[in-house]
């Protein structure tokens, strides 16, 4: 399905930006989608890499059906879209990346996910709770095909993929730094 609605190209229209910055001009893939009934979680066939841009997003982990995901997913900062969110989620078993947008109108996630940053691959409708974690159904385009989601917040630092913090590495406390890394530094 194309993007044509002018509510789905504002949720991606952010995408030809992050094609000019970003090698994604050269993530062809085939818009292959179903659904993995073992798994119980959408099978998407997908090149795009992660995003730099969305590394500082607020941060999920949990389950798409029985797979695994992360999911960085925050507010958009264009002023004609108070309630806009974007980001992106990964499944942990394949790393493959999924682009999402939509709104948050106060505890409500709609949203519809682009495995190209062209065309919709799916919709997600979903419940904020007041733990910060996201429940509810990720449908096919036509909403057929309910697939259950749980996410839940990850604590700044955390990876989300393999359970275990990524604290910074600690700064050194004499020398110079080496290439602006902090921990190498050069002898006294």
């Amino acid at each position: 399905m194309e993007v044509s609605s002018s509510k789905a190209a504002r949720r991606f229209g952010w995408l030809a930006t992050v094609a000019m910055v970003l090698p994604l001009a050269a993530c062809a893939v085939d818009g292959n989608h179903s659904t993995d009934a073992a798994a119980g979680a959408p099978v998407v066939h997908s090149s795009l890499k992660p995003n730099p841009e969305f590394a500082r997003l607020p941060q999920y982990a949990g389950t798409l059906g029985k797979r695994k995901i992360v999911m960085r997913l925050g507010a958009k900062t264009d002023p004609d879209d108070p309630g806009g969110v974007h980001g992106e989620y990964q499944f942990s078993d394949t790393g493959e990346v999924i682009l999402i947008a939509g709104d948050r109108s106060g505890a409500t996630l709609e949203a519809e996910e682009s495995n190209d940053g062209t065309r919709i691959t799916g919709n997600w409708v979903g419940t904020f709770a007041a733990d910060g974690s996201i429940s509810g159904d990720r449908m096919e385009v036509d909403d057929s095909d309910p697939v259950p989601f749980e996410l839940k917040p990850i604590a700044a630092g955390a990876t989300g993929m393999s359970g275990a913090a990524q604290a910074p590495a600690p700064a050194a406390k004499s020398g110079n730094a080496v290439g602006g890394v902090g921990n190498v530094v050069t002898g006294e």
